[in-house]
């Protein structure tokens, strides 16, 4: 009778625990989706690396508007690039001051190529942060924060920029944090770690990402007239 009644109780407390852990996913998934619901919104992106990395991003601004434009400025070095993106179609400003499109940058040289998988790849903080969301193994609140850790394959693709082009991944491991404010997402951090081998060369990777949302509603976005024949 003793060993039923626990075996009740185990299975009960189970079943809790795992009710609770759907309905804190829920709440993240709830919020991504009502930020990808507005109008409109800005966000900052930041990405952490290891001293002595070969690859050090800068930030990147972006602007979105729902059912439109999404506007990226994203940093590398010394190098400022711009791009739109509208639906499967982008364009982005090169070092010549001339817009190309998608199929400009696959025929391009040097970076070209991997901007182009980058754009292809893109997407925007409420989609990312609901991937992010589905892909952890459970979420737990912490507070004011919502974390937990990535799924090994929820985590590979975060190694490579999602870019794809033939690179391995191997090892990956990462963790997901969120930050809700009056039921929107406001703002999410992802850390990942494992080998990446491209090219025959192996090299371990250690990121943590940091995206920064503000603007909701307000955000603005105007794009310009050679830019948007690229779009159309």
């Amino acid at each position: 009778m003793k060993c039923t009644m626990l075996a009740s109780a185990i299975t009960l407390m189970a079943g809790s625990l795992l009710a609770s852990d759907t309905a804190v996913k829920d709440e993240v998934t709830d919020a991504a989706q009502k930020l990808g619901s507005a109008p409109n919104y800005s966000w900052r992106t930041t990405v952490a690396v290891p001293e002595g990395s070969r690859m050090r991003p800068g930030p990147t601004e972006g602007k979105t508007a729902k059912d439109g434009v999404t506007m990226l400025k994203m940093t590398f070095g010394d190098n400022t690039a711009e791009a739109f993106l509208k639906g499967d179609k982008a364009a982005m400003l090169n070092p010549d001051g001339e817009w190309q499109s998608l199929a400009d940058l696959d025929n391009a040289e040097g970076p070209g190529r991997f901007m182009a998988g980058m754009l292809r790849n893109f997407k925007a903080p409420a989609a990312q942060a609901a991937d992010l969301a589905n892909g952890a193994k459970e979420l737990k609140k912490d507070g004011d924060t919502v974390k937990g850790e990535l799924t090994e394959e929820a985590a590979k693709p975060l190694l490579t920029f999602r870019r794809g082009g033939g690179a391995t991944v191997s090892n990956a491991k990462g963790e997901v944090k969120f930050w809700i404010k009056d039921g929107t997402l406001a703002k999410y951090e992802f850390k990942v770690t494992g080998k990446v081998s491209f090219d025959g060369n192996d090299r371990d990777v250690e990121r943590t990402t940091t995206v920064e949302i503000k603007d909701v509603g307000t955000t603005k976005i105007e794009v310009p007239e050679a830019a948007q024949k690229k779009l159309s």
